[in-house]
């Protein structure tokens, strides 16, 4: 028997049952990559269902993540080889591994996708650049200092990193790979997020320091610090007993609509958030927490976060407990709950083309 025929009296009527029968598909074609930095893994999770859908094996101490524009490849950072590994995304493959100048931290990939950007951590270190063409080492732009989260600014001119050891901000030009400004502050930088001004250049880069419960903000065409925004004090300190007190805030992004900056907060075991561009506190959306007799809480210890593309969901990795956490960014409210693998820490998100 074959299903009845159905007639639609007007186009609008067809083009929202058209509407209905996309709308999974297009649910579907992001990818939140999260590093297992004790383990060998990197789990990937479906946003549409917040499931694990691909696991990457075999990549020893992964630490940072990121793909080419057409997602095709993903590029791994490895700490065990000092590699960066090169990942088939279908397949989940590696399919080269391209050896470093020394011990690799986070990366980063230029707007064209024609060059991988990864910091060195070492005391005379500094940005490797990695040609995807030929997928060898074109240079090494010293720093002179042991490098750890690098980002490209929302316009693809520049290069901005950060020294937790050397306490410093480096800005590179990246049409002449070098250093184009350089910022020093009076604890280690830890990551950023660079907000883009009206004209798509950078505006502001926000900045999370050692010691420091909440951020840094710093104008980037003046490059000077213009105000620092700190948590409220918790009414239980978390993160003592797991010796981060050091690392009070680890993990900050700007939404993709570009209208909230999401901040973590390891001392309240929470995320904040902040309306762009007036920095005004919206409120916050706390992390499990596990309670054992004869001792304080123990909290999530929140590393890096990320975000699902249409702005509504944001992922943040627990590290205590082997999990990302995905919270309602309107409501504010944990939504679910995903079991990854061991220490979950950098995170990034993939739009498929």
């Amino acid at each position: 028997m074959h299903p009845p025929k159905v007639k639609f009296r007007t186009l609008s009527q067809l083009c929202f049952v058209l509407a209905l029968i996309a709308a999974p598909a297009a649910a579907s074609t992001a990818r939140i990559y999260v590093t297992n930095s004790a383990g060998d893994s990197i789990d990937v999770i479906d946003p549409a269902t917040n499931k694990v859908v691909q696991v990457i094996k075999n990549i020893e101490i992964p630490h940072g993540v990121n793909f080419s524009p057409d997602g095709a490849r993903v590029y791994v950072t490895n700490e065990a080889d000092s590699t960066l590994d090169i990942v088939d995304r279908k397949s989940a493959k590696i399919i080269s591994k391209v050896p470093l100048s020394g011990h690799p931290n986070n990366l980063a990939v230029t707007k064209d996708g024609a060059r991988v950007v990864i910091c060195i951590a070492e005391d005379t270190g500094g940005l490797d650049i990695i040609d995807t063409k030929t997928m060898k080492l074109s240079k090494t732009i010293p720093l002179n200092g042991r490098m750890h989260n690098v980002y490209v600014t929302p316009d693809g001119k520049y290069a901005v990193a950060g020294s937790v050891r050397h306490k410093f901000m480096s800005v590179i030009d990246l049409a002449t790979d070098t250093a184009a400004w350089q910022m020093k502050f009076e604890a280690g930088v830890r990551p950023m997020a660079i907000e883009a001004g009206p004209d798509g250049s950078a505006s502001r880069i926000f900045v999370q320091l050692s010691e420091l419960s909440g951020f840094a903000v710093v104008d980037f065409a003046t490059h000077k610090e213009v105000a620092r925004i700190k948590f409220p004090e918790p009414p239980v300190l978390f993160g003592a007993a797991e010796g981060r007190t050091g690392t009070p805030s680890h993990g900050i992004g700007i939404a993709p609509d570009g209208k909230t900056l999401w901040v973590n907060s390891v001392l309240n075991n929470a995320v904040f958030a902040y309306s762009l561009p007036d920095l005004k506190p919206l409120g916050h959306a706390s992390f499990p927490e596990l309670k054992l007799p004869g001792r304080a809480p123990i909290g999530a210890v929140a590393d890096w976060l990320a975000f699902e593309p249409g702005s509504k969901t944001v992922y943040v990795g627990n590290s205590s407990f082997r999990s990302v956490v995905a919270i309602d960014m309107k409501t504010m409210k944990v939504v679910a709950k995903i079991p990854v693998g061991e220490v979950p820490k950098r995170m990034n998100t993939l739009v498929l083309p």
